[in-house]
């Protein structure tokens, strides 16, 4: 009997140890050479798409103008109530006193100054300014479920899991994934969150619908979060044999 029990509490320290959640498996932001090392990455500007919703502010110093286009302009923030002018499957916008305007594919950048032209005609002085009322990204998983602002341009990966509420101890780190639409069709890109290159690689900033996903990993079930934890476990584990086995021998 203390042969076997000898044998039990080994694979049950072993499996503590191995089972047990530390700063290698979840930190994030790490150095260590046997983590990935990705590459730099290009940040390119997001290009609208069809269904997308612009928020519009029309400026100009003209009086006449400027309260023509009154009536349109969202607010300074382009909240959820401001009206919103959606991008058709033809790729153009319909806006006051101009209709079919080109803008698909374009950056913000660009679809301001193609409006500004086609306007140039009611004030010399004319600026447009668009927003992107429908930037949003999805969160599911181990790191938060539900839809989220992207309230600034570049937000990062690590800014989007803090919006979210932080990813959970129990996500699978080195198999984040994103789900990205583009103009040629749906990506994944899957990436280890742990590693300090991830900072400006291609992999670092969240665009508009986006989907994170953060798969739980398969050693949940057994791991506990702390040494103190483990302890617990290890006795608790050995209270409950040796009462099953006091019951057998009797």
């Amino acid at each position: 009997m203390t042969k076997n029990l000898k044998y039990i509490l080994l694979i049950l320290i072993a499996a503590g140890f191995t089972s047990c959640y530390t700063r290698y498996n979840t930190n994030l932001i790490q150095e260590r050479k046997n983590l990935p090392q990705y590459e730099q990455g290009v940040y390119e500007n997001y290009r609208l798409r069809v269904n997308d919703e612009l928020v519009m502010r029309i400026i100009s110093a003209n009086k006449e103008t400027a309260k023509l286009f009154s009536q349109f302009n969202s607010g300074s923030g382009g909240g959820q109530n401001s009206s919103a002018f959606r991008i058709y499957s033809d790729g153009t916008i319909d806006l006051p006193y101009v209709s079919h305007i080109p803008v698909l594919d374009k950056t913000l950048k660009e679809a301001e100054q193609i409006v500004k032209d086609s306007l140039s005609g009611f004030a010399a002085d004319i600026q447009v300014k668009f927003a992107l009322k429908t930037a949003t990204f999805c969160m599911i998983g181990e790191a938060g479920r539900g839809y989220y602002p992207i309230y600034k341009e570049r937000l990062n990966i690590l800014q989007a899991i803090a919006l979210a509420g932080g990813i959970q101890q129990s996500a699978k780190m080195n198999k984040v994934q994103i789900i990205r639409t583009t103009a040629t069709g749906t990506v994944i890109k899957t990436f280890d969150i742990r590693t300090q290159s991830i900072i400006d690689s291609e992999f670092y900033y969240i665009y508009p619908n986006d989907i994170i996903y953060c798969d739980v990993s398969k050693r949940k079930f057994w791991a506990v979060d702390s040494y103190f934890g483990f302890t617990g476990l290890i006795t608790s584990s050995i209270t409950f044999m040796l009462t099953v086995w006091n019951m057998i021998d009797k």
